[in-house]
């Protein structure tokens, strides 16, 4: 099972990446999720990632690995500064933060 998350944690990391750097007006169906704030769809991300990445068991300290999961929301927040159709905000890495920390708090809920 562990190898199934690593598998699904490393092509979602590319997934977002992709859709990260290509302009938000090119992602299909984003209107579906109009009913989402811009910060709501960032944490539930970020969730999904550390959720994704707690479970699958890496040779890395959690915090570790949840700090890595931040470093590449800022990074990508890094590149919106340069790209001509995104914006860099402090508010996206607040809410990826937040999605960071419960999935934390879930995970550890989980395995007690």
């Amino acid at each position: 099972m562990k190898t199934l998350y690593r598998i699904i944690f490393c092509l979602s990391l590319l997934l977002i990446l992709f859709f990260s750097v290509i302009p938000a007006s090119s992602i299909p169906n984003i209107a579906a999720l109009s009913f989402l704030t811009d910060k709501m769809i960032h944490a539930l991300i970020f969730l999904y990632l550390s959720f994704l990445g707690l479970n699958s068991y890496f040779n890395l300290s959690k915090l570790l690995l949840l700090g890595l999961i931040f470093t590449f929301g800022f990074a990508i927040e890094i590149i919106h500064f340069y790209h001509p159709y995104r914006f860099f905000e402090i508010a996206d890495l607040i809410s990826n933060l937040i999605g960071i920390l419960l999935a934390l708090f879930i995970f550890n809920k989980k395995t007690q």
